[in-house]
């Protein structure tokens, strides 16, 4: 009985190692353990212009990016894929015109795996929106929808917020702001 008990608290143990790295790091401590990340540009923060929204307002995971203009065909189709705890990052101009995302895609997003999505521009359905398991970060929200023409570029370096992010960097989002990493931070 003894050696089952060994064991099982072996294999608790191991499950918990595996799935604490999972979990994303306090934004501030981050900075405050890495200033040498900060000071080479490995590291960087995303100036404080973004809304919180979403039931998980701590989240992380690998980027994957698009660049749109008042458009939303293609940011449906990044959340109809398996997110495997991605971020989608969109870059839509900052435009305040219209919302690039709504309700449905997030609730698509959430049922999928991503992580979250951040969006230098507008949403709408907020009230939908806040109740999905995921993070949501945009600049604001607006009444009316986007454009369905299918125009922009994916997996391209965008730039906003006070700094370029590329597709494959890390995003860790909080309460305190965002950050984006050249590689996967550990402890």
């Amino acid at each position: 009985q003894g050696v089952h008990l060994d064991m099982a608290s072996a294999a608790i143990s191991s499950w918990t190692a595996a799935n604490m790295a999972a979990l994303p790091l306090p934004t501030a401590e981050v900075c405050d353990a890495n200033p040498h990340l900060i000071m080479n540009g490995e590291l960087r923060a995303l100036q404080p212009i973004f809304q919180i929204y979403g039931r998980r307002q701590v989240f992380a995971g690998p980027i994957v990016t698009l660049k749109v203009y008042e458009d939303n065909v293609l940011i449906r189709e990044f959340l109809e894929e398996k997110g495997h705890g991605r971020v989608l990052v969109v870059d839509g101009g900052g435009s305040m015109r219209c919302a690039i995302l709504g309700g449905n895609p997030v609730q698509q997003a959430q049922n999928n795996g991503w992580a979250g999505i951040v969006v230098n521009g507008c949403i709408r359905d907020v009230d939908e929106i806040n109740g999905c398991d995921i993070g949501v970060r945009a600049l604001n929200s607006h009444p009316m929808k986007a454009n369905k023409k299918g125009m922009g570029e994916k997996h391209v370096p965008v730039t906003f917020a006070g700094t370029r992010i590329c597709d494959g960097e890390w995003l860790y989002a909080d309460t305190d702001g965002i950050l984006v990493s050249r590689t996967e931070l550990t402890v």
